[in-house]
């Protein structure tokens, strides 16, 4: 008998967890300003903003720093200015500040919650025109005005919230970390979405600023040149391959030019 109340107990309490991170996920609906789409959020814009500022630095430690190249800085600022400045991106209001990182090695570009930008020296000394530019900016500026990351950072909560009463349930580690191993999995599809998403706001963006969208494209030779080639099965990475972003790219700028 104790046997089994124990086992029911372990039950009602992972049944209790499950519900209140589900809750908890649920009760922090909003929709986007600039996509329209309805998001579970826990995160303030304010909380975002702060987030971004405090953790630009260190990330750009981690690339070696910010460039010396002045040069560089100036044009990698202006072109993401105006982008913000000629789209629905400045709509938001984000404190966008847009850097270049000393990293000669490391092809990449990211962006942090609430407007930090940042682009390598690998990465910017590979792009053969300011519209391709503006298509990395632009991709970023996406990321910032989809929120992905206050939005990934909610579904990770629910997710190990899942996974620890899962844990609870079955009485042992291993179910605890196989449950989290497969939410990572549910989290990466969520996470290629993320990157499509961008890629459409991006072209929207440079089309309102004026750049040629077609350039974008040529950003993905690049990256997947960069990559070696790589041949990792798209369900195992957080990035669509890139013959899946070229297609998807040429289908927004075919939307976007017919409004």
């Amino acid at each position: 008998m104790q046997r089994g109340g124990s086992s029911s107990l372990k039950l009602l309490l992972a049944a209790g967890i499950v519900i209140f991170s589900l809750v908890k996920y649920f009760s922090s609906s909003e929709v986007n300003e600039v996509t329209g789409e309805k998001q579970y959020i826990s995160l303030t814009k304010d909380q975002e903003i702060a987030l971004g500022l405090n953790s630009a630095p260190q990330m750009a430690q981690e690339f070696g720093g910010l460039s010396q190249n002045a040069q560089a800085q100036q044009l990698v600022k202006q072109v993401g200015e105006k982008i913000v400045k000629s789209s629905d991106a400045g709509k938001t209001q984000y404190p966008f500040q847009f850097y270049v990182l000393a990293d000669q090695r490391t092809v990449n570009a990211f962006a942090l919650p609430g407007g930090p930008i940042f682009i390598t020296e690998a990465l910017l000394g590979r792009l053969k025109s300011e519209d391709q530019l503006a298509g990395v900016l632009g991709h970023e500026v996406g990321h910032v005005i989809a929120r992905h990351s206050a939005e990934q950072m909610s579904k990770q909560q629910l997710t190990q919230g899942i996974a620890g009463a899962a844990g609870v349930a079955a009485g042992d580690m291993n179910s605890a970390y196989y449950a989290q191993v497969v939410a990572n999995m549910v989290n990466m599809k969520y996470g290629r979405e993320d990157e499509l998403e961008s890629d459409d706001l991006g072209v929207r963006f440079m089309l309102q600023a004026g750049y040629d969208p077609t350039a974008l494209i040529g950003v993905m030779d690049i990256l997947e040149e960069a990559s070696g080639g790589s041949n990792v099965p798209e369900f195992q990475s957080t990035h669509p391959s890139p013959a899946n972003r070229r297609a998807k790219i040429q289908a927004a700028i075919e939307k976007y030019t017919k409004l």
